[in-house]
């Protein structure tokens, strides 16, 4: 593995580029910059996840396997720091162990905040130990009902077909973050299943008392056990006491312009979740922040002229959403499909094969 110590001398003559972050878009900048210039990668786990296949990861433990990667495994030129970023200061990251990192360039990409294990093994351990819980259980009660609610509802009715399982979310209708038909086709497809949706209800997870739980309409769910699916808050609360605070908008997202530069900083970029870009949070979109990120870094680098800088264009409301194994429904921009037909694209191999190729490993 790379080493984790800081306070090694840069290579010579080479720009330095410090990283935060190594999910979807901050790792692709680490593996595609770590030939061209000093790369320093400071995350607190020591692993890379394919995000959008955790949850088959959880009905299918051995998912994990391909989908959590030691970043050392794609990113053996660099330095690895395990630790969380604490601050900001010019030319300067700071760590929470107390590492102090110099950069020529600064790309940020904490996406959003997660709790998850420190190392790998750990990981796939929580895997294993979610499937158990889910293969013990005879009614499961999913809280939230957005994408992550319901692709996790798809694996469980798809794998698990005798599974009592409900969902509730608080908001009118299933996916918000995409068109009313779109949601309209999900709801019926899980109601299919046999899978209880309740809407416009929460639950209040502090006061469940032998599988009794109950709803804010009062009403009152049995079930063996529970998964909160909603929403996670963007990973930048603590760029509010750097010198990047100016740049963070009313909702904690990093301004950019179109280059990816943070407003006002020149050699500061920031890429996926935590960015102002008016798109939908995807990682196929912030895998392209990282590819136009990486072609204005190299040209940077290598003397290039700042008006030569590639631009990013907002992605267009394309969204897919698995249902277990052969299904997902789709919305593009002119029409909303469900059944195997999108499923062929997403739900078989969730891309995992294709993202390991992208950083140089076996699919």
């Amino acid at each position: 593995m790379a080493s984790s110590a800081s306070g090694e001398s840069p290579r010579r003559h080479e720009k330095r580029v410090v990283v935060i972050g190594g999910g979807v878009a901050g790792s692709l900048v680490a593996k595609s910059l770590q030939s061209f210039a000093d790369v320093v990668l400071i995350d607190p786990k020591e692993y890379f996840e394919i995000p959008w296949a955790s949850l088959r990861a959880m009905v299918e433990p051995s998912v994990a396997e391909r989908s959590v990667v030691d970043h050392g495994e794609y990113f053996a030129s660099g330095q690895i720091v395990c630790s969380a970023a604490a601050d900001i200061r010019d030319g300067e990251v700071s760590t929470a162990d107390g590492s102090r990192l110099p950069f020529d360039y600064l790309v940020i990409a904490t996406g959003h905040k997660d709790l998850v294990p420190k190392s790998r093994s750990e990981r796939l351990i929580q895997y294993k130990a979610e499937y158990d819980k889910i293969k013990s259980s005879n009614s499961i009660l999913i809280v939230g009902g957005g994408p992550t609610g319901v692709e996790l509802a798809g694996e469980i009715s798809v794998d698990f077909p005798d599974k009592k399982v409900m969902l509730v979310h608080r908001g009118s209708r299933l996916l918000e973050f995409i068109g009313p038909k779109a949601s309209q086709k999900t709801l019926d497809w899980l109601t299919s299943r046999r899978v209880e949706v309740i809407l416009e209800q929460s639950v209040d997870l502090t006061s469940v008392s032998d599988g009794t739980y109950q709803t804010s309409a009062g009403e009152t769910l049995k079930a063996d056990c529970h998964f909160l699916c909603t929403g996670k808050p963007i990973g930048s609360s603590w760029l509010r006491e750097t010198i990047l605070k100016d740049s963070l908008d009313t909702r904690g997202r990093l301004m950019v312009d179109e280059q990816l530069r943070v407003k006002g900083h020149k050699n500061v970029f920031a890429i996926g979740d935590i960015t102002d870009i008016p798109e939908i949070k995807q990682g196929y979109l912030a895998q392209q922040h990282a590819e136009v990120t990486v072609k204005n870094l190299k040209l940077l680098m290598t003397g290039g002229r700042e008006s030569k800088m590639a631009t990013y264009r907002p992605g267009s409301a394309i969204a897919l959403v698995s249902l277990g194994r052969k299904e997902a429904v789709a919305q593009f921009p002119l029409i909303t499909v469900i059944g195997c037909l999108p499923g062929m694209i997403k739900s078989g191999d969730l891309f995992v094969g294709k993202t390991r190729k992208q950083l140089g490993l076996n699919p």
